[in-house]
Order: C-alpha cells, then structure tokens, then sequence
C-alpha cells in the first residue's frame, strides 16, 4: 500500500472513531443531511445552468492564454475521510510542482509561509489569467459539479489535502463529519488573512452550531466577501 493509500485510511479510521464513533450520527442528522443534500443538488444544477455562458467563456480564455489543461483536479479529502478530486479552472502555470519545489528550495521566506499556510501571497506560478479567475473566485466555480457529484456542498469547511488534516489535531472529525464546502465560514472572515489554528475554531464552530438557516446566512455573506477580496489569493 501506498504512503498516499495509507493515509486516506487512516484519516477514515479517525473518522469513523472520532466524535462518538459514527460520523453518521454527528450534526447535521439524518433530517438535515437529506434536506441540505436535497438544496445543494437543487442549487448546484441551476447555478451550472443559468452560468453555463460564463464558464464556456472562461474556458476558452483559460485555454488559448497558453494552450495548457482548462481544468486542474487536485486530491482533496471528504467527508468520511474519502478523498476526491476537487476541481477548479486552473489557473497556475503548466510546470507549477517544478516552479514550487524549486522556490521552496532556494527562498527561505517563501518555505515559512508555505509551511505556515500552505499559500503563497505572491505566487509566481499564476498565470495573468489566473490571478483574475482567483480574485474573482471564478476558478471555484467548476466545484459545482463537485457538488453535483455528491463530493462537496455549497456550505462546509473548505477541501483539504491530507497534508493539512494533521493541523486539525484532536478536531479532525469536525472537518470529516460533513461534505467539505464551495462557501463557508472561512471565506467570509478573511479567508487566507486569517491564521490556520483560527480556521479550524471556524470548521469546529459551524459543525456544532450547524442548521440550514446558518447555511444560507454563510451563503449571503459571501457574496459582499467575493466584492471585497480579502484574502483571495
């Protein structure tokens, strides 16, 4: 088995012992899971339907700015621990893994906020484009069928990679107990401004307060957050 393999088990078996033993029986309940998923569903088709004009223009533009993938599918855990690929325009240069682990290597500063973070303010590997689609959160957009597909929903902690999860401590199971979110509490309280440990408190916060009321406040708070800009990059 795989390092990668491993892991994602690993993360499932915390999962599924965390919290009481049953990510089933943590918030939201059976009643609440089926409406939220029911909503998402809803929401999703019709937001990919009413913007299908805008992702095809973006598209094209992603694609002849320098002939590289439209999309880009990074691994991401889910609910439960399984992991899945979360999709987004892409918006960073076709070499960015060498462009990144050469700057790592040769720019100490760099490497302590990468570390710190797991973010780069000022990334050299967007592309112009892609630093328009970023500020915009246009490049999100494409995890709508993410949602579709039953991977993510429109409101939840933001997708994580494995790497990350260890951040979470003794609280992963707030972040494995629902369906990682398009919009949460993280986007709309300053989003990469704020510090990691202040994120998790955020991801903790929404599974226990959770109710599809909040959810649809986080969802009215993102708009202004998206005009705003904070902490997009």
């Amino acid at each position: 088995m795989t390092w990668e393999a491993h892991s994602f088990e690993a993360w499932s078996r915390v999962g599924r012992s965390a919290k009481g033993g049953d990510l089933h029986s943590s918030r939201p309940r059976a009643a609440g899971r089926s409406s939220k998923r029911a909503i998402d569903l809803l929401i999703a088709i019709i937001a990919l339907i009413l913007l299908s004009p805008l992702l095809l223009i973006v598209a094209v533009i992603v694609k002849i700015s320098d002939r590289g993938p439209v999309f880009y599918s990074h691994t991401r855990i889910g609910v439960g621990g399984a992991p899945f690929g979360c999709l987004k325009f892409r918006t960073m240069k076709t070499d960015a893994s060498a462009q990144l682990a050469e700057l790592l290597q040769n720019n100490p500063l760099a490497r302590s906020e990468w570390e710190a973070t797991r973010k780069l303010k000022d990334d050299p590997r967007i592309t112009a484009v892609g630093e328009i689609l970023r500020r915009s959160s246009i490049d999100e957009l494409p995890q709508l069928i993410n949602i579709v597909r039953g991977e993510m929903s429109l409101v939840g902690p933001r997708p994580n990679t494995a790497e990350e999860l260890p951040r979470y401590g003794e609280h992963v199971w707030a972040y494995m107990a629902v369906r990682p979110g398009l919009t949460g509490h993280w986007q709309t309280s300053g989003r990469n401004d704020v510090s990691y440990e202040y994120r998790v408190s955020l991801d903790v916060h929404y599974l226990d307060n959770w109710s599809l009321g909040r959810d649809f406040v986080i969802i009215a708070k993102t708009i202004p957050a998206l005009f705003s800009q904070r902490g997009s990059y």
